[in-house]
């Protein structure tokens, strides 16, 4: 049940942002409550480099975990697993198979960072979310991430379902993130006018130079469209691209220019958080793992050493 404490629960904002002639309206983002403490996600515990399950998600989500430990991760982040779902925690997993998944994770030594829940039916209302939220809590994950804030018709009122859903998180220590995925949320400006509209301290983004250049068709360089989100950027899901229509790369492979992305995203304010890599170079388990290994080392190097 959402909480209507006027200390927590967010007014909707119902505005526009206007971007024109290269010029962005911006909006502040609604500030903290006084004293209150930071959920996990947004603690400044350094670079937190991590890796996604989807480079197996043909595997049981053991496998992937097994593997993301053997690489030398020590935080993974959640998506596509061998369920009845076809992801690692969705809506309809129960909230003791969630916490199944985090006690396995906790074998491992890896820290749940962010769970997928990218197709949350947003327009239909914030059930789906809340049960997003309540698995991600079970499982002792950070973050729920959504891939879309929905189509033109209805961007408003998912926005509107987004930030009174950020209450609901809070209240379980939970961070909602945003990443780019085309449609409404296929560029920085897009990206920015969500945040504004959602207006909460507990929406954040995350940002995805492969998808960038994904559904721009390689016309968009992400170096030059993240200064759009200044500011707002608390992860990246490490993801690269080569064109036509590949992001199925190890990090480092392709085109995005990621010593020039990231010194791009610092000066911009993004200074710790977790980097999560996407995807891998396709092959079988022991290249897999390879090519897992080679990430972290790029990774590392990127940023000068990571938790």
């Amino acid at each position: 049940m959402l909480t209507s404490d006027p200390l927590t629960r967010r007014t909707f904002l119902g505005r526009t942002l206007a971007v024109g002639g290269g010029a962005l309206a911006v909006s502040r983002l609604a500030a903290a409550p006084a004293g209150a403490a930071k959920p996990p996600y947004l603690q400044d515990r350094g670079w937190l480099i991590g890796c996604w399950t989807r480079p197996w998600a043909n595997c049981d989500y053991r496998v992937a975990m097994d593997a993301v430990a053997e690489a030398g991760f020590k935080y993974v982040a959640l998506t596509g697993a061998k369920t009845k779902t076809g992801r690692v925690i969705a809506p309809a997993t129960t909230l003791d198979e969630s916490r199944q998944v985090g006690e396995e994770a906790r074998k491992r030594g890896l820290t749940i960072t962010t769970v997928y829940g990218g197709g949350v039916p947003l327009h239909a209302g914030g059930e789906s979310l809340r049960k997003m939220i309540d698995n991600c809590a079970a499982a002792g994950g950070w973050s729920v991430l959504l891939a879309h804030v929905g189509s033109e018709e209805t961007f408003r009122e998912c926005c509107k379902t987004v930030a009174e859903g950020c209450d609901y998180a809070a209240e379980k220590q939970v961070v909602i993130v945003l990443k780019p995925h085309g449609g409404t949320t296929g560029t920085g400006p897009q990206l920015r006018r969500a945040a504004e509209l959602v207006d909460h301290e507990n929406f954040t983004l995350m940002y995805d130079p492969g998808n960038i250049y994904y559904y721009s068709d390689g016309q968009i360089d992400p170096v030059e469209d993240c200064p759009a989100i200044d500011g707002l950027i608390t992860g990246m899901s490490v993801k690269d691209y080569k064109h036509p229509k590949n992001v199925a790369l190890t990090p480092g492979t392709g085109q995005v220019e990621f010593p020039k992305l990231m010194a791009r995203l610092r000066k911009g304010g993004f200074t710790h958080g977790p980097l999560a890599i996407e995807t891998l170079a396709p092959g079988d388990p022991a290249q897999t793992l390879d090519e897992a290994k080679k990430a972290r080392r790029f990774v590392e190097e990127l940023v000068g050493g990571g938790s």
